[in-house]
């Protein structure tokens, strides 16, 4: 009504497709996401709780991904390069795997691995040795400069992951994890 005093900001006013209130921001809380739900507001219909977590998600997945090249190319690793080592180390000593082992766990195909570990055996970081028993198998191996690398690399990435999660207490942080659990969970069986 005209004339009345307001004590709600437009923001606190705001209804979402639902009928329910959204919840009021602290000022100056406002993000990138507020902004794009702003500008469809009227222009579409959807959920707007639902279009930020799930744009929210979408944004902090591509961060991430950002902040991982970087940090890969700190240690001069390629994305495929990290994959790889990543495997190879996930095993424990002495860190060994098959090619086919490698491609199955990697989804790539049989040349596309091979492609990958030339470069890899190349660098240093992996080598490959003939079976004992059999000539035909060959086990893929890590190799120290592999595993120093592959190290330097994961203390780069927990220490960005860290620095994402940082705004959260730990209360806040379990909370979110499981209600991501609860969100990949339904989605993985659905499949």
């Amino acid at each position: 009504m005209q004339g009345e005093r307001r004590d709600r900001t437009p923001d606190q006013d705001r209804r979402t497709r639902g009928g329910e209130r959204a919840e009021p921001r602290p000022p100056g809380t406002e993000d990138s996401v507020d902004r794009h739900i702003a500008r469809w507001r009227d222009k579409a219909p959807f959920d707007e709780r639902v279009e930020g977590i799930v744009t929210r998600i979408q944004m902090l997945n591509r961060h991430m991904r950002q902040v991982k090249e970087r940090a890969l190319a700190e240690v001069g690793l390629q994305g495929f390069e990290f994959e790889t080592l990543h495997r190879l180390s996930s095993r424990g000593a002495p860190y060994r795997a098959t090619p086919s082992e490698l491609a199955g766990e990697l989804m790539v195909s049989p040349a596309g691995i091979t492609g990958r570990l030339d470069t890899l055996e190349k660098a240093g970081l992996i080598r490959r040795i003939r079976g004992t028993e059999d000539r035909r198998r060959v086990d893929v191996e890590l190799t120290d400069t592999g595993r120093e690398r592959w190290t330097a690399a994961m203390k780069l990435l927990d220490r960005a992951e860290r620095a994402m999660v940082g705004p959260l207490d730990e209360a806040d942080r379990d909370v979110l994890n499981a209600l991501l659990k609860r969100m990949l969970s339904r989605v993985e069986n659905e499949d």
